[in-house]
């Protein structure tokens, strides 16, 4: 295959092979240049018959540092360079666009790709599981290609009633949907009287109350997140709507007034005026509202047009930086509308869009298109789909299992495994997400009203993107829901990723270029830094299957096939506690006290008899730990040893967290080295490495800031380690945490083992929501 790279190097080599020049030519045209670059400056020419032995990419770097420019009628190509390689920045000046606009179309879309393939999770193509909801169809705008939009039509409701709506919201929610859609024509109210009687019948003066309280009710009683294309707004409308959304839209479509014209599509629809959609656009951005706009291309509009549409988004964007998706939509005929007989725009002009699209905001903004409307594509030949991926999308929009594409409604919704396949096969994994987008709940505070903060993270993983099931750690779950999690009609697999129908094969699979050089490194026992362990962390799909498959393949190959186990008991000596970790729904004290059991504290009587107790039923082990009572010392603890001592000299113990050594230390006024002394004396087999949770500070300085920090862990258990006390480590992950604090917290871990060799395991903890203070709140 004829690349963009072989293309640069053969423009710029013609003079030393002409030969290939000429063979690769058809593959790649520029526009209105000539096909020579022969000067009459003979030391012109010696300098780029000099150049031309250069690598492409050494090229682009030598005009970089020259200050110069490649050969006039090489400029084209020469600037598609630069994008492709990021040297032009995220987002390039619009005559740099424009100059590369007419090169041949798979230049551009391979060039398209390889920005997209650098923003974070490369490898995964979005889509939103919805419901689409139609709060009405009546619009007073008169578009020439839309059948969405109806006029009042006798003994038909103008509305969708609250129960209608919510009993699609509840359908969608069975489903596995997580957005609520609601789509609505343009201020009806101001054109049809019985729109306007209806909304005062319910109590509303505006079709913008009304839609704020059927999202209100949606998100309460289904969970399912709105997203509201409320069509255009003033400020004070789209700062309402933000109490019950998480996002909002409005297509720009296009910035051509020309449309509006007599005979245009956009003629008698003031809601289509570019300057008033702008104007919606940007008040989203003042009021903070995460926003999706695009274009509709194949209406009239030129390439021209269309360029200058995405620099008006773009502009606006780089303002206040609240547009997180762009949809790039081909026009459909429909029967009955003005435009029936109007032509629809070929594949090659969605993938030029697409493309020009993501050159022009570069790898991290999230590029769709609609795969119910794109071109040629249908079951027996999925290739079209490919082609968009290929040309730079990263996300196919929202798909519903429930309800039609009112829009579109004779394009139906692919089938959801189907279009996996289809993203399979072209290297990327499916994965469900939000109407809001990884980027948004990272900066929720910014980004989301906090009355619906909570529901925001409650339904997104440590990625940001859709959880896989509602299932949470602390709720029965069905030995059949093990192997695969299905919510509904959406079928995710224990990754996040969808189901995909595909043979597999037995021994290791094969991960990413990548993926894979990080795993096999690993493997010989290289260090990796914290930001490749973090790549590890977030792996999905084939990656994901590799590093899972490594895993067990090096457990084997370690420790063979048999799984070892303990038979103890837990004695938890007391829940009263002095601290206030977040997390925590055991310990009871002045702030939790409402919460599950009564505080007490076992007699050191109970201790003897819970220890002999658990030596007569087979126990080898008990694991003693509790909270840090007020009136705890370190002789506390001693005690505690002595007395389990006694009552069952043979049995092990493993007993105390870091924090209990060190307020045990601390009340005594001795070194940690001499306190672990003590309690190795008095009986200590090993520590338990709790109270680790996550170690890093950025976590920990919200989740348990009154704990022992980090670098207070460390030092207690590598002192334990060095006075020949073994002790285990632990994580506590998904709660305020990310795959990043993780990959910290492993490098912790790893590092004093290396020290100590002091670890006899690790065990991560999944966090445990149901009744703590941080799942009350809307932190996490």
């Amino acid at each position: 295959m004829v690349t963009l790279r072989s293309m640069i190097e053969a423009n710029f080599c013609t003079q030393i092979n002409p030969e290939a020049q000429r063979a690769l030519k058809p593959k790649c045209k520029i526009s209105s240049i000539g096909s020579s670059f022969m000067s009459g400056n003979q030391q012109r020419m010696k300098e780029e018959v000099r150049f031309s032995r250069l690598k492409a990419s050494d090229r682009v770097v030598h005009h970089v540092q020259a200050g110069t420019r490649p050969p006039a009628h090489n400029s084209q190509m020469h600037t598609l360079e630069l994008l492709r390689q990021g040297l032009l920045g995220q987002h390039p000046e619009a005559a740099q666009l424009r100059e590369v606009a007419a090169l041949d179309l798979n230049c551009l879309t391979e060039a398209a790709a390889e920005v997209r393939d650098r923003r974070q999770h490369a490898s995964i193509v979005t889509f939103s599981p919805k419901v689409f909801i139609p709060l009405t169809r009546v619009c007073r705008d008169v578009c020439g290609y839309c059948t969405f939009s109806l006029g009042p039509k006798p003994g038909q409701a103008v509305y969708l009633t609250i129960e209608e709506v919510l009993n699609i919201a509840r359908a969608g929610a069975a489903a596995g949907c997580s957005e609520a859609l609601f789509t609505l024509g343009d201020k009806p109210e101001l054109v049809y009287p019985q729109a306007k009687f209806e909304l005062a019948a319910m109590g509303y003066a505006t079709t913008i109350d009304y839609v704020a309280e059927a999202a209100r009710l949606v998100l309460e009683e289904t969970g399912l997140l709105p997203h509201i294309n409320a069509g255009v707004m003033e400020r004070d409308d789209v700062a309402k709507l933000r109490r019950f959304s998480v996002s909002q839209g409005l297509m720009l479509e296009s910035i051509s007034e020309r449309l509006m014209e007599p005979g245009g599509p956009h003629f008698n629809s003031p809601d289509k005026n570019p300057a008033a959609r702008l104007a919606t656009i940007e008040a989203a951005g003042e009021e903070k509202v995460p926003f999706t706009s695009g274009l509709l291309i194949g209406i009239g509009e030129t390439r021209e047009e269309r360029l200058d549409s995405l620099f008006a988004l773009r502009e606006l964007h780089l303002k206040y930086g609240h547009i997180q998706e762009l949809i790039i939509q081909n026009f459909r005929a429909k029967k009955g509308t003005r435009m029936a007989n109007a032509p629809e725009p070929p594949l090659e002009e969605l993938t030029w869009t697409v493309a020009m699209a993501r050159l022009t905001f570069g790898s991290a903004m999230s590029i769709q298109a609609p795969p119910n409307l794109t071109p040629n594509v249908h079951l027996e030949d999925e290739s079209s789909w490919r082609a968009l991926i290929a040309s730079g999308i990263n996300d196919w929009g929202g798909v519903s299992p429930v309800t039609i594409d009112w829009v579109n409604p004779e394009a139906p919704w692919p089938h959801l495994e189907t279009l996996s396949a289809a993203t399979s096969e072209s290297g990327k994994s499916l994965v469900p997400r939000l109407p809001l987008y990884p980027e948004y709940i990272r900066q929720a505070a910014t980004w989301v009203e906090p009355s619906i903060m909570k529901s925001v993270l409650r339904s997104s993983n440590s990625l940001g993107y859709a959880r896989a099931e509602s299932w949470s750690p602390g709720i029965a779950m069905d030995e059949s829901t093990i192997a695969y999690s299905y919510q509904g009609s959406v079928a995710v697999e224990n990754d996040g990723t969808m189901k995909v129908s595909r043979p597999t094969t037995g021994g290791l699979r094969t991960g990413s270029s990548e993926i894979t050089e990080l795993v096999q490194r690993a493997q010989i026992g290289e260090q990796l830094a914290e930001l490749e362990i973090t790549k590890l962390l977030e792996a999905v799909g084939p990656d994901f299957e590799y590093i899972r498959s490594a895993a067990d393949a090096l457990r084997s190959r370690v420790n063979g096939d048999e799984v070892s186990y303990v038979v103890n008991r837990n004695i938890n000596y007391t829940n009263v506690c002095s601290y206030r970790c977040q997390f925590c729904a055991f310990s009871k004290g002045k702030t939790n006290e409402e919460l599950r059991g009564k505080p007490y504290r076992l007699s050191l009587e109970e201790i003897a008899r819970r220890s002999i107790e658990a030596w007569e039923r087979g126990a080898t082990e008990v694991c003693m730990q509790g909270g840090i009572h007020p009136e705890f010392t370190g002789e506390t603890y001693l005690d505690i040893l002595n007395t389990v001592r006694k009552a069952a000299p043979k049995i092990h113990v493993h007993a105390f967290s870091p924090l209990e050594v060190f307020q045990g230390a601390s009340t005594l006024g001795i070194s940690l080295e001499e306190y672990l002394k003590e309690l190795k004396k008095a009986g200590l087999g090993s520590l338990p490495g709790t109270a680790a949770e996550v170690l890093d500070e950025e976590v920990r300085s919200v989740l348990c800031p009154d704990k022992i920090n980090t670098r207070q862990w460390l030092e207690i258990m590598e002192t334990a380690h060095s006075v020949g006390l073994r002790t285990t480590s632990t994580i506590m992950f998904g709660h305020l945490d990310r795959p990043y604090h993780w990959a910290r917290h492993l490098l912790h871990v790893r590092n004093l083992q290396m020290r100590t060799g002091g670890f006899t395991e690790f065990v991560p903890l999944p966090f445990v929501h149901m009744e703590v203070c941080v799942s009350l709140t809307s932190l996490n």
